[in-house]
């Protein structure tokens, strides 16, 4: 059943001016509406809530990612347009701060202005 839906994302903020900035200025998210209680965004055959929240803790882990089609190009464009790329010490990130799993599917990690983690990947099929 919930194979054939679309599927929603949901994602908290505390300051919706902001996050609405980032996600539609910075990561090209199409915007819907602010229907009072969250933002919505398009993305291809997904929706993206970000919702207001009078507080939250980020959680230490990834919240939300994209598939690309090239890894490098994507995080090259996100630098370019102020995004800072997380480094962590447990792996080896090149660069750029992809890291490269043992089956050859990548990922790199970056935060939203709430602290959200965020990743792009592109697998290995």
């Amino acid at each position: 059943m919930l194979s054939e839906c679309e599927l929603i994302g949901i994602i908290p903020t505390m300051n919706k001016a902001r996050a609405k900035a980032f996600y539609a200025g910075v990561l090209h998210l199409t915007f819907v509406q602010d229907d009072g209680f969250a933002l919505l965004f398009q993305c291809l055959h997904a929706h993206l809530r970000i919702v207001q929240m009078p507080e939250f803790k980020p959680y230490p882990f990834t919240l939300l990612g994209w598939e690309v089609p090239n890894i490098g190009d994507a995080v090259r464009e996100l630098t370019a347009l102020g995004v800072s790329f997380e480094r962590y010490g447990y792996f080896e990130q090149d660069e750029l701060g992809v890291w490269t799993a043992p089956n050859g599917s990548m990922v790199a990690w970056f935060k939203d202005p709430d602290g959200n983690v965020l990743s792009l990947s592109q697998h290995k099929r």
